[in-house]
């Protein structure tokens, strides 16, 4: 792809991801275009359906957010990089969501389409959490599959709470006190009495 084709690419994406967040799935690859001032016909040649375009901005949007990860990491420190990234996801989750309800409902399959950006913010999560474990700020038995299903389910529960905000704000705290160091010590003196 050529320098000049690269850029329009990146401008689409830019703009429909600004019209989607701001209007939801359902504006129209019209609105894009007219948005971004081009015609139609320059949507079309770079992405042939609105699905294709929806997914490359789902895509975008994971690579950025590992991307932040990383700049998280090396800025702020395996202190309060985990937990800024660990905010960060919760706080993007109900546009990515959307984006991911409204592509499946297209037929298509969100987990294969993101395969590769998954795949590198999963890695990124594995170096903030082991930083934030080397640091001692995390429980040490906390490990990734866990870390992601705690975010998966803490966005789903802060869904539930929607229109509450200090309720979100509440539930937000007792989840990310609930990972940091010192936390493991009552689940494994619980886990040690039942087993014995």
């Amino acid at each position: 792809m050529r320098a000049d084709a690269r850029r329009n690419r990146a401008r689409l994406l830019e703009v429909a991801e600004a019209v989607f967040t701001e209007r939801g799935t359902g504006a129209s690859t019209e609105e894009i275009a007219r948005e971004a001032k081009v015609g139609i016909a320059t949507v079309f040649r770079h992405f042939p359906t609105k699905e294709v375009l929806l997914e490359a901005v789902l895509v975008r949007r994971l690579e950025q957010l590992a991307e932040e990860g990383r700049r998280l990491l090396a800025e702020t420190g395996p202190t309060h990089a985990l937990f800024a990234f660990f905010d960060l996801i919760l706080d993007q989750s109900p546009v990515k969501n959307a984006f991911a309800a409204a592509l499946a409902d297209a037929g298509v399959d969100v987990r294969a389409a993101t395969s590769e950006a998954g795949r590198a913010l999963r890695e990124v999560l594995a170096a903030l959490l082991d930083g934030a474990q080397q640091a001692g700020v995390v429980r040490p038995d906390l490990e990734v599959p866990e870390l992601t299903a705690i975010l998966v389910g803490t966005c789903r529960m802060l869904e539930h709470l929607d229109g509450h905000p200090e309720s979100a704000e509440r539930a937000r705290a007792i989840v990310r006190d609930g990972l940091r160091a010192g936390c493991e010590s009552a689940g494994t003196t619980t886990h040690s009495r039942s087993s014995g």
